[in-house]
């Protein structure tokens, strides 16, 4: 495995520290008026869920490790689990729910989301970067409403609430960015 510079980590690494596998979560780099720099570095546990906060000097070496990605069909939920298959062997693995946290409603029976492994261990779920949903719910269109930056609530067939343009009504197939859970254009 390449082992890089501690001023080099950058969020979304994955790294093995303290006998672990850690994703970077968040990176500052600190310039001290005494001392050496050093990056302050926010870590997330890959398998137990553990948050950790460790400093990084540019001469500290640290151990990144690469995952497989593997695009692949959900199933279904049970017991807190999400099934997953790999449309090339049929193989299925499960992973624990609130792995993909906030964004667990715009997973829809059927869709295809990447699963990163390390050593066949399942990790990971990253879901598509955009998503159609259909707003059941929102205040009707008014004919001239035009301003600029005027969003109004609407409420998703999957119950997320999300800011919408004037002109998007109801029943309509909108696009939402997964990432930043806002609207991107109309389906």
């Amino acid at each position: 495995m390449p082992k890089i510079n501690g001023n080099e980590i950058r969020p979304g690494n994955v790294l093995e520290h303290d006998g672990g596998l850690w994703a970077a979560v968040k990176v500052d780099h600190v310039k001290p008026g005494k001392g050496g720099a050093f990056a302050q570095v926010e870590m997330k546990n890959l398998r137990d869920g553990r948050k950790l906060n460790e400093r990084f000097r540019s001469a500290d070496k640290v151990e990144r490790v690469r995952l497989e990605q593997k695009d692949m069909q959900f199933l279904y939920e049970t017991d807190g689990m999400l099934a997953f298959m790999d449309t090339e062997t049929f193989d299925q693995v499960e992973l624990p729910a609130d792995i993909l946290g906030e964004r667990r409603p715009f997973l829809q029976d059927g869709m295809t989301i990447l699963v990163e492994f390390h050593d066949e261990e399942a990790l990971n779920a990253t879901l598509p970067q955009k998503v159609t949903c259909k707003i059941v719910e929102t205040e009707p269109v008014v004919k001239g409403q035009t301003a600029a930056n005027s969003f109004k609530p609407a409420v998703l067939d999957n119950g997320v609430r999300v800011m919408v343009p004037p002109f998007v009504g109801q029943d309509e197939d909108i696009v939402v960015n997964t990432e930043t859970m806002e609207y991107s254009e109309r389906a």
